[in-house]
């Protein structure tokens, strides 16, 4: 993988090497779209289904850069807000505004959106969010003023450095006061540089320029369609065929990535890590998963390597819950992950200990534990939860697969009606305080495991309220460390997947650490 990124970096200093090319305004970008997600609001959904389409509907106070594919503090650039400033306590975040800046259906955006947007996140306002998968990131802030038209501030009840990080996530897009969030489902109204025109599930969703853009000469695109295709088969044909300009971000796997070069051989295709994991989910509130030894040998039946050898050939990542280096800013080094119960390399003894655990429990050659194995209805989730059944057999489990449609999924994790599941998550921003406030945190919406360990919410308080950014990674590897080994959600690998397009898409960069976080468009053009 290393390697992979290298090589990326030098072909991304020979394009910077050569001589510009003048942007083109016009054309419609055609991207193949992988599925159908319940709504068009981003604040509601947890799935980049929303995100990619939506996110150059709206703007966010601050942005990370477009153009540099590691996002961190230091990449954070202005967007609805021209800048910031934090009091000399670290409790107080002010935004200085734009002026002039209008949504989508003419009325001119102010400090009270901001307020509103945040209100409604923290569940202060008269309408409400049908469901609220991050309300977690903001449980730090106390309140939103809205000092003046153009200025805005957040206060905190304690310091928290990283909550620009998440403020510059596609996941945290500022909402407008008059309208409601039932009309945000349906048909958003934003600032961003394109306008929402429409969704039609299982067929597509389309957005087209927006003429009074705040950002003059943005964007270059007349529109941007996306066409649902959830058959990879299909979708690479189409590619081919150039009916897309662009396949589905992160999509294409690494066997099917030579699929692409051999019937689109002038195709550029970028293969990244996208801080996205295959994880499992063991309900722990139902027997008979409220044993935590059952849990265990669960964690230690898996073989981590074989996973990333299948699906990857080799090229995934394995890690804890944050994401490996280098991509990753916050990943536990290898020699510490090593030392942890499941993540060495003898996979025999780890299962001979499991089988240990489940003759105990009653379980054994002539007494298998049967179960359904829940999974999103898309080959990233399905792909991996085949492999874990037949995993789970050296343990005694028979595991019968069940499938459930993306509009359906995330509502039945969050309400837990699950026993044992495969899980993607990816994670809107390289941050701890996203991480473990969102995925593990007791009581978070997203805490889709039910893992509640209050001695470790203290600690990531600790973390989060740190400015020293050395003593606050080594705080968050032994959190990171518990977590693993508590089975808190298990994570068997971190994903790699390719991106593709043809050579007539330009301005477009692919992060290495976010899925969410890179899709404004409005700097990407068409060269035809």
């Amino acid at each position: 993988m290393q390697r992979v990124l290298c090589l990326f970096i030098a072909f991304g200093a020979l394009i910077a090497a050569a001589p510009a090319v003048a942007e083109k305004s016009g054309g419609v970008l055609k991207v193949q779209h992988w599925d159908s997600p319940a709504s068009m609001s981003i604040l509601e959904e947890a799935t980049y289904s929303t995100v990619v389409p939506v996110m150059e509907v709206m703007n966010n106070l601050v942005i990370y850069d477009q153009h540099i594919a590691q996002n961190s503090l230091n990449t954070i650039r202005p967007d609805l807000a021209e800048s910031w400033s934090w009091s000399e306590d670290g409790t107080e975040l002010t935004f200085k505004l734009r002026s002039g800046v209008k949504w989508h259906d003419g009325k001119p955006f102010t400090a009270k959106d901001v307020k509103c947007t945040f209100d409604l996140l923290q569940g202060k306002t008269e309408d409400k969010l049908r469901i609220n998968p991050r309300k977690g990131w903001w449980h730090n802030v106390d309140n939103i003023s809205a000092d003046s038209d153009l200025q805005a501030a957040f206060h905190l009840k304690r310091p928290q450095p990283a909550l620009l990080t998440l403020l510059a996530s596609g996941y945290s897009p500022i909402y407008p006061c008059h309208v409601s969030p039932a009309q945000m489902r349906q048909h958003p109204i934003g600032t961003g540089p394109f306008n929402f025109v429409e969704y039609k599930p299982n067929e597509y969703i389309k957005v087209a320029k927006n003429p009074d853009y705040w950002k003059p000469g943005r964007p270059y695109l007349d529109g941007i369609e996306y066409d649902i295709v959830p058959n990879r088969s299909t979708a690479i044909l189409g590619f081919a065929a150039k009916q897309f300009d662009m396949t589905w971000p992160f999509y294409i796997t690494v066997p099917l990535l030579r699929d692409v070069k051999s019937q689109a051989p002038n195709a550029i295709c970028e293969l990244r890590t996208n801080n996205g994991t295959s994880n499992l989910l063991i309900n722990r509130d139902k027997p008979p998963f409220d044993n935590a030894d059952l849990r265990k040998a669960f964690a230690l039946s898996i073989d981590r390597k074989a996973f990333v050898d299948i699906l990857t050939e080799g090229q995934g990542k394995i890690g804890g819950a944050m994401l490996p280096p280098p991509e990753g800013l916050w990943g536990m080094p290898p020699e510490l992950l090593q030392t942890i119960p499941g993540y060495g390399p003898d996979v025999a003894k780890n299962r001979a200990d499991a089988r240990e655990i489940m003759k105990k429990l009653g379980y054994g050659p002539d007494k298998r534990l049967e179960l359904t194995i829940s999974t999103r209805n898309v080959p990233s989730f399905r792909d991996p939860a085949v492999i874990l059944i037949d995993q789970l057999k050296e343990i005694y489990v028979g595991g019968v697969l069940d499938t459930i449609e993306t509009a359906n999924w995330h509502s039945k994790v969050t309400r837990k009606d699950y026993i044992v599941a495969m899980n993607g998550t990816g994670s809107g921003v390289d941050d701890p305080d996203q991480q473990f406030y969102e995925n593990y945190a007791c009581g978070s919406a997203r805490n889709y495991s039910g893992y509640c360990n209050p001695e470790l919410d203290k600690k990531f308080n600790e973390q989060s309220a740190m400015s020293d950014q050395d003593k606050r990674k080594r705080l968050v590897w032994e959190i990171d460390r518990k977590l693993q080994e508590d089975a808190a959600r298990p994570i068997i690998f971190h994903d790699i997947f390719a991106t593709c397009w043809h050579p007539e898409v330009k301005g477009q960069t692919m992060m290495v650490n976010s899925i969410y976080n890179g899709w404004r468009m409005e700097d990407v053009w068409l060269d035809r």
